[in-house]
């Protein structure tokens, strides 16, 4: 089929990356979408830390994390049951209005003074890897791999101008709003994503196929009857996968160790000698509104102007090399200036990058994978493991904090071990993506492999 006269939307898009005719109204429906999901997890997000570390403090918060591993492990096979029996439309539909539904039930327990602060984190947790790892189960799925490559830093886009968008909120509307109500405003978004859902999905059904998409019809036959975790641990690209991304988090929430435990200290200390009324609560909430913030916008101009470059140029092998770069100097300076401006910054440059290049790498890892690998064992992946992360960062800090008497330097020199671990693993998960993909006949290599 010959290729369709560009819009003046995919011209336009073209500023950003490779986007073909037609393909710029999908690929803004899905980047509106993920920045609803993103923007609402971003309102939430300074709420958790504000009602974690006032009630509890850094260790709580960093133990509460552990936590989410074992209710994953019985939240991933039921999502994956769930993948067998529904078509996608609505298997994204149920599990959203889930979520919805458990934002209500929290306003309403706080009206009665329920202490949520460690719940609500839990949840939290819980919510942003399910939702926004189905949300890319189904992005992998409507799209093709060359259009996946080419579409995914635009789509992405939406995830981190949500970021931004959801922090800035979350920053300017604590003091009006409050915590509570914050929650119901994310509420509203999640249910306007699942308009948006339809939308994308009635467009692909009725597009006429080409030679190189998938077609509407085959994007939405059953799945398998394979098991989530099962499918994960027979390959050895997706285990590795796995391990990545499990050591990658364990990298990150013991780097948000540090910085919570510095920032805690900074709202003692700020709020004893203010005279502005401030509590501690909504001194840690403007600081993490702001933190988000910058991290975020930072995020927006890299995700722009440099992801779809870094991925055409150098591919998806050697761009999954760039983070933990930057982790390794970071950390290499935390190990030796552990202050708030120095802790700040550090997190700065990594969060933004993982939040863009990364992101977006990372999600075009499973392209060239199977429709059954796409939604379940990327949920078993991007959910079970992230928090298996956290588990072995929790661990860290129990066992630095109780038995090694770590100060704030030790842990940073454990995660510059940690991230020459987390190169060796992307080096071959790269190999490992050059192999499948040219197997399925859509070869990513990098111009020098």
């Amino acid at each position: 089929m010959p290729d369709r006269q560009p819009s003046p939307l995919d011209r336009f898009l073209r500023l950003f990356t490779d986007v073909r005719g037609g393909e710029g109204g999908t690929a803004l429906l899905l980047t509106l979408n993920v920045f609803l999901l993103l923007t609402a997890y971003y309102i939430l997000k300074p709420v958790r830390e504000a009602l974690i570390l006032v009630g509890g403090g850094a260790e709580i918060k960093a133990y509460a994390a552990a936590g989410q591993g074992p209710l994953l492990l019985a939240a991933v096979p039921m999502y994956a049951r769930l993948a067998s029996l529904l078509p996608r439309r609505r298997l994204i539909n149920t599990v959203t209005l889930f979520f919805t539904g458990c934002l209500a039930l929290f306003y309403v327990l706080a009206q009665f003074d329920v202490p949520l602060g460690v719940v609500f984190y839990l949840w939290v947790g819980i919510f942003n890897l399910m939702i926004i790892a189905q949300f890319w189960s189904f992005a992998n799925d409507i799209y093709s791999q060359d259009e996946g490559k080419r579409l995914f830093p635009i789509v992405a886009f939406g995830a981190s101008s949500g970021a931004v968008a959801g922090g800035a909120l979350a920053w300017r509307l604590a003091d009006t709003l409050g915590n509570y109500q914050l929650m119901l405003l994310a509420g509203v978004l999640l249910l306007a994503s699942l308009a948006l859902t339809g939308l994308v999905d009635t467009s692909r059904r009725r597009a006429p196929a080409t030679d190189d998409a998938v077609t509407p019809q085959q994007t939405d036959e059953p799945l398998g009857d394979e098991k989530a975790f099962r499918l994960v641990l027979r390959s050895r690209y997706l285990l590795l996968i796995a391990l990545l991304i499990m050591l990658l988090n364990w990298v990150n929430t013991t780097g948000e160790y540090i910085l919570g435990k510095v920032v805690k200290q900074a709202a003692v200390t700020a709020v004893s000698l203010s005279a502005s009324g401030l509590t501690e609560g909504q001194y840690i909430t403007e600081f993490y509104g702001g933190f988000f913030t910058v991290v975020n916008i930072l995020g927006v101009v890299v995700q722009l102007f440099l992801v779809s470059r870094v991925i055409k140029y150098a591919g998806i092998r050697w761009a999954l090399l760039v983070l933990p770069a930057i982790a390794l100097v970071g950390y290499a300076l935390l190990a030796f200036v552990p202050i708030l401006a120095v802790v700040r910054w550090a997190k700065t440059a990594e969060n933004a990058t993982d939040y863009s290049l990364q992101n977006t790498v990372r999600q075009a890892l499973f392209l060239p994978t199977t429709r059954e690998e796409k939604y379940k064992a990327k949920q078993a992946i991007d959910t079970f493991f992230v928090r298996a992360g956290d588990v072995l960062s929790a661990a860290l800090v129990f066992a630095g904090v109780n038995w090694l008497a770590f100060e704030t330097q030790h842990f940073a020199l454990v995660n510059l071990v940690l991230v020459g671990l987390w190169i060796a693993l992307a080096l071959a998960i790269g190999r490992g993506y050059d192999r499948l993909a040219a197997s399925r006949g859509h070869n990513d290599a990098s111009p020098s492999s």
